[in-house]
């Protein structure tokens, strides 16, 4: 007699559903090179999210496997605002010397 083989019951592999939220990394660089490129304010919305998201990183709260995004996302934001400041500092340089040479010519 042939014996007849069950094959085993199905196995359900049930995953309780990750804690961890989920990590930011593209939506900040992206914010990162758009403050680069155009826009001084999302450079500091890059900067600040690239902060809190590293933060929960680091405490084990969000997925690390953004990481390496998050932190380009954040120098991007760094250097768009430094940018911006260094912008702003020669612009307010040259006013006021074109301001003197005005002056100086009256």
């Amino acid at each position: 007699m042939a014996e007849e083989q069950q094959a085993p019951a199905a196995q359900t592999v049930t995953e309780a559903p990750s804690q961890l939220a989920p990590h930011r990394g593209v939506v900040i660089l992206v914010l990162g090179i758009i403050g680069i490129v155009c826009c001084f304010i999302c450079g500091i919305i890059a900067w600040v999210m690239g902060n809190n998201d590293l933060r929960e990183m680091a405490a084990g709260r969000m997925d690390p496997s953004g990481e390496g995004l998050t932190k380009a996302g954040k120098i991007c934001g760094m250097i768009s605002v430094i940018i911006q400041i260094i912008g702003f500092v020669i612009w307010l340089l040259m006013l006021l010397a074109g301001g003197g040479m005005v002056a100086i010519q009256s």
